[in-house]
């Protein structure tokens, strides 16, 4: 398959730097327990150019992590990662990042910008140091891209601090922007925001997607979000995917038990009175990622669970009009309703 951005077996395990007490105990048959989180396991992705793609799943799901990866920020400990056929880090055993074409926005942008730098100079910064500007035109192009993404040009020299909430991730998408990339890793941009600077941030990223011809990774935890701005979702499950496929799809006839699960728990405004207004909560805590459970990942909070699925792990296969699942009872002869899934409105 090709893509733009290739996600292919992409795995991130985080394992503890063992003290030396630790190596003493263990050398004398300590047994101790595993403590390595198994952030990402086994994730493919693909995206085509100039898409949306729309991640979403319960905090503690992987999907930060693996927009790190994505970003170049995480070294993958397995699989590859790719934008138009070429790695996003170099091998060897010291990986780094080896290309701009990848940038990313994070959640909070007061925590990602230096309170001690201006504007101007974090914005030039990176384009600086890779030759895509000169000191002496720093100013005007920091200038440049903050009218770009809705700022006055003259805030340039002012510091973080003195900026709203809505006015610093602007900020930030501009710093990204500056570094003229291909794609963008948006890792859950509108989460701190007002409703109303919400929708400024969706429909900036919208415009800028159209104008700049961008590809972006929405992370978000919002559903109403992803399905006004995504083009494809997927639905992420500790560390793994579950399900993919078209928005609108997806959203009304899901595939995976998980995927209607978690659209059912979301709570919907019901105008008529006589009308209930009725959510369920996913049953159950999300298992730790240090002992993640065997076979399907969901097993212990599924509802149509049987024994297959405590032994044996699905596999993301397609499931027909370019929908993929991981679910051992979704086959292309096997619709929505089959699994005791219904459509969803609204």
């Amino acid at each position: 398959m090709t893509a733009f951005l290739s996600v292919e077996g992409a795995a991130k395990r985080f394992a503890p730097v063992l003290t030396f007490g630790d190596k003493v105990a263990t050398w004398l048959g300590a047994q101790k327990p595993p403590r390595t989180v198994h952030a990402v396991d086994g994730v493919d992705l693909f995206v085509e150019r100039g898409a949306v793609l729309g991640l979403v799943g319960e905090s503690g799901s992987g999907k930060s992590t693996l927009g790190r990866m994505v970003a170049g920020i995480h070294v993958p400990t397995e699989g590859s990662i790719r934008l138009e056929g070429m790695p996003v880090m170099s091998p060897g055993n010291r990986p780094r990042k080896i290309t701009t074409r990848v940038q990313m926005v994070f959640q909070d942008p007061f925590a990602s910008l230096d309170p001690r730098m201006r504007i101007a100079d974090t914005l030039a910064e990176g384009p600086i140091a890779h030759g895509l500007t000169t000191r002496r035109e720093a100013m005007a192009y920091a200038r440049k891209w903050l009218e770009t993404v809705g700022l006055d040009p003259d805030y340039a020299t002012r510091f973080p601090h003195q900026f709203s909430g809505g006015q610093r991730q602007r900020v930030a998408i501009a710093r990204a922007l500056a570094m003229q990339p291909d794609l963008l890793v948006c890792d859950e941009p509108v989460a701190s925001l007002d409703v109303s600077i919400q929708a400024q941030i969706i429909n900036l990223l919208m415009r800028l997607r159209r104008e700049l011809n961008l590809t972006l990774l929405f992370i978000s935890h919002d559903l109403s979000v992803v399905r006004h701005l995504c083009d494809r979702v997927a639905i992420m499950y500790l560390g793994r995917i579950v399900e993919e496929g078209p928005t609108p799809e997806v959203y009304e006839t899901p595939r995976h038990p998980y995927t209607r699960a978690l659209l059912e728990s979301v709570p919907r405004l019901e105008i008529d009175d006589d009308v209930d207004v009725v959510f369920r909560p996913i049953e159950g805590e999300l298992p730790s990622p240090q002992n993640p459970p065997a076979g399907c990942h969901f097993n212990a909070r599924c509802p149509l669970v049987f024994d297959r699925c405590r032994i044996e792990r699905p596999l993301l296969n397609e499931v027909g009009n370019g929908r993929l699942a991981a679910c051992h009872l979704a086959s292309p002869d096997q619709a929505g309703p089959n699994l005791a899934i219904k459509p969803i409105s609204g």
